[in-house]
């Protein structure tokens, strides 16, 4: 329930509106990085408001005395309040209501509450945390407010604290209904023996965490977009007066609104307008490509014109691709209506899925979009999606965000930003482009490549805090030695986040498992010490027979 109870608090901070259109449109391209920094913007604003709205609402509907908490016994830590309550010097915790009062996560669940009667009376297990400052006697006294406020505790653990003040520990699984688990969380934080005292969702991941997929399926819930249809919005977009043209877009975004996992990638039959736009930039790549673009990228592409998947005359399906990707590095795609936001987005690759807008730009600016089409989909991201090394970076990326704060989020769409979109390798002592942004479009990447931007060796904390440039062409790119130094560099720095538990992928069951137990640990250490095995044994018969 306090999972669900999250669920509901990222609708409600959802963000609908784009970067590019609060701000009138500024920007020659679309930025994930500018809608990341927006929508931290826009959800801090929104959550402030219903922070305090639901703070209102507790504070009038605030009925200690009518939850069944009255008891024989005074609440814990209020044993000696007769005796205080003459003392001259007011203390802290009189002066600190907010201790009296919700936390964050709490205020979520009281609005949802507030929002669905039955939820509020509906049974729930939370887990409490609870720091005691006095002995583990004093857990009799909790344990008996807790039974006084209608909970049933189910699992207790308890062990020393390392925290200053505190001297045990204790986690409490209860079961109650979210009215009572609220009351019962202001008295308790108003008792003296405690230090504090949290509650937390299912699974152990607090509720004010943003909420994140948990299985592919889960991508069902991650397509808010922050740019809906481009054309109607934006004068300067070369489709705005072309009414058959946004027609086609609301067509085709209305598909991508239907699709479900599960279902079977919509089938777009393409005009002979939008196959002359790919066809004129598909030419052009074929210039560019000997010269300007990675190994990893040119191999990919030919590979793809051999299955015939690639031609000049015709628009490769989103099914083909996701079939060719899947064979190759296990990615595969869905269809998106347009620019997602940066939580959504990253964290589909996560899941080694990229979703996908199908439409294709106008036919008057085909070297030019001012948001990603379907071109800059397919010859800039998929090929180089097909290559083992550059698809792992690239769910790095996406496992790296799923439970990310906002800060950090905004710091990995500037990452992907650098990398993804406008990243520079060295091949042989030269510099050639592997982001997407380059690749499909020829006059940034001559830029890239002019001499005159300045080029910085990639570093992920300095990368992350880069500014960057949307009105004109990047003033610096950033190189990576190899994809394997970029992962290494990658991974060291992901490691210092301050995420408080960690993510891997499971390709079986095709869910993101967190590693918070040491059962789990366990197993992926026998799985892994299998895989050793298996790896020694080949690598021995291979010594074998070169002997």
């Amino acid at each position: 329930m306090a999972v669900a109870a999250a669920q509901k608090s990222r609708e409600m901070f959802a963000i609908n509106k784009s970067y590019s259109i609060e701000n009138g449109y500024p920007a020659r391209r679309r930025s994930l990085v500018d809608d990341a920094r927006f929508e931290t913007i826009v959800v801090k604003q929104t959550k402030q408001s219903v922070l305090e709205e639901a703070r209102q609402l507790a504070n009038v509907n605030d009925q200690y005395d009518d939850q069944g908490f009255e008891s024989e016994e005074k609440p814990i830590g209020h044993e000696n309040e007769v005796e205080s309550s003459e003392s001259s010097e007011p203390s802290s915790s009189d002066n600190d209501d907010s201790d009296a009062g919700l936390t964050e996560e709490e205020v979520l669940l009281e609005k949802a509450a507030s929002q669905d009667k039955d939820a509020e009376m509906a049974v729930q297990r939370a887990t409490l945390v609870l720091r005691l400052r006095e002995g583990i006697n004093s857990l009799a006294r909790v344990l008996k407010v807790i039974e006084n406020g209608k909970g049933n505790v189910v699992h207790l653990e308890s062990r020393p604290s390392k925290e200053q003040g505190v001297q045990f520990d204790v986690l409490a699984k209860v079961d109650m209904t979210r009215k009572d688990l609220l009351a019962l969380m202001k008295i308790l934080r108003q008792s003296s023996t405690l230090a504090s005292i949290t509650i937390l969702a299912e699974d152990n991941i607090n509720v004010k965490n943003p909420w994140f997929p948990r299985h592919a399926r889960d991508l069902d819930n991650c397509n808010h977009l922050v740019t809906k249809y481009e054309p109607e919005l934006d004068m300067n977009h070369p489709g705005f007066a072309d009414k058959v043209y946004r027609s086609r877009r609301k067509e085709i975004a209305a598909i991508a609104f239907e699709y479900k996992y599960g279902d079977s990638i919509p089938y777009i039959d393409y005009t002979a307008d939008e196959v002359g736009t790919w066809t004129a930039v598909f030419n052009n790549v074929l210039d560019l490509m000997p010269k300007h673009f990675c190994m990893e990228y040119r191999n990919a592409f030919k590979m793809l014109q051999d299955e015939k998947i690639f031609t000049e005359d015709k628009i490769p399906q989103l099914s083909e691709m996701s079939d060719f990707l899947k064979k190759h590095t296990g990615f595969t795609l869905r269809p998106a209506a347009g620019l997602l936001t940066a939580r959504d987005f990253l964290a589909s690759l996560a899941f080694r899925v990229f979703q996908s807008t199908q439409y294709i730009r106008h036919s008057n600016s085909p070297f030019h979009t001012p948001e990603p089409d379907y071109i800059h989909e397919v010859l800039g991201h998929m090929p180089l999606l097909a290559d083992p090394s550059f698809a792992q970076f690239s769910q790095e990326l996406g496992l790296a965000s799923l439970g990310a704060s906002d800060e950090e989020i905004e710091k990995l769409s500037t990452v992907y930003w650098f990398t993804i979109e406008f990243g520079l390798c060295k091949e042989h002592g030269e510099v050639k482009a592997y982001g997407a942004g380059l690749l499909s479009a020829y006059g940034e990447l001559l830029h890239a490549v002019s001499g005159k931007p300045e080029l910085r060796p990639f570093e992920p904390s300095i990368t992350a805090v880069q500014p960057y440039q949307d009105q004109e062409y990047q003033p610096i790119y950033f190189v990576a030695e190899s994809f394997e130094d970029a992962k290494d560099k990658f991974r060291k720095w992901v490691s210092s986040m301050s995420r408080p538990f960690e993510v891997r992928y499971n390709p079986h069951t095709q869910r993101a498992e967190i590693l918070d137990s040491v059962e789990q640990l366990n197993n992926l250490m026998t799985q892994l010490n299998l895989e050793m095995l298996h790896l020694n044994t080949a690598l021995n018969k291979l010594k074998m027979r070169s002997g």
